[in-house]
């Protein structure tokens, strides 16, 4: 399924970028029959496109610019805003209902609060396309947010490897770590911290080799995302408290 926006010449549309990769983050009405559409591209990063006419009931755009769902977009501009050209469906995930849903708009939460605009990070949007196609199998959703977390943060560079601690020496499995903000961990010496979470070597390791199989795994690194995210965007970092409490809970 495609739909196709504008009728301009290619020579008349400065800053064309055709077939990309992307995924809706969040779209608003714009004007009187318009979208403004949140996007996340593979190779130029987030930021906002218009749909013109998006909003006509007769208008293709209405069943295609769609959250987690894959898009192949078009659109030309060089400015903050952006027009859409063309976009294309290109299947192959169902669509999210339920709580994967709701963990669908916590990915994009977080993806709009820790990325800057125009800052391509082709590997940000690879984790991104593979926790929606994650979320869609309707399985294992904690280990698929918990993934997601560690990936992000790691990619973006506001987080480490969990495989040496800060002394540049290897994790050990046997071991106990302390983890603050978003610093490596540093091997537990019998200190003790008011700020902080102790975690077990193994389970730092599982975390990075992303194996989820232990519910003790899954409980630690929720809570070491807790601490790296309150770091980075502080104690109220998401807007719905529902939201939050629907995320947290998944710890199985």
């Amino acid at each position: 399924m495609s739909a196709a926006v504008g009728r301009g010449h290619r020579m008349s549309q400065p800053g064309r970028v055709d077939r990309q990769p992307a995924y809706v983050l969040h779209a608003q009405p714009y004007r009187e029959t318009s979208l403004l559409v949140e996007v996340l591209s593979r190779d130029h990063g987030r930021f906002s496109v218009v749909a013109r006419g998006a909003r006509r009931p007769r208008a293709d755009l209405r069943g295609l610019l769609l959250p987690f769902q894959p898009l192949t977009l078009s659109w030309f501009g060089k400015g903050e805003l952006r027009t859409l050209h063309s976009a294309d469906w290109d299947g192959g995930v169902p669509q999210l209902s339920g709580l994967p849903l709701i963990c669908g708009f916590y990915l994009n939460e977080l993806m709009m609060k820790l990325t800057a605009r125009d800052d391509p990070e082709p590997r940000a949007f690879a984790v991104y396309d593979a926790a929606v196609r994650g979320l869609a199998r309707q399985s294992g959703l904690a280990a698929v947010l918990r993934r997601y977390e560690l990936r992000l943060t790691q990619v973006l560079g506001y987080a480490p490897s969990l495989l040496r601690d800060g002394d540049g020496a290897e994790v050990d499995a046997g071991a106990s770590y302390w983890c603050q903000g978003n610093a490596a961990p540093e091997r537990d010496a019998g200190q003790s911290l008011e700020r902080g979470l102790r975690l077990s070597g193994a389970s730092l390791l599982a975390i990075e080799a992303d194996d989820y199989a232990e519910a003790a795994t899954r409980l630690e690194a929720r809570g070491l995302m807790r601490v790296w995210l309150t770091a980075l965007l502080g104690e109220e970092p998401l807007a719905s408290r529902e939201l939050l409490q629907a995320v947290n809970s998944l710890s199985d």
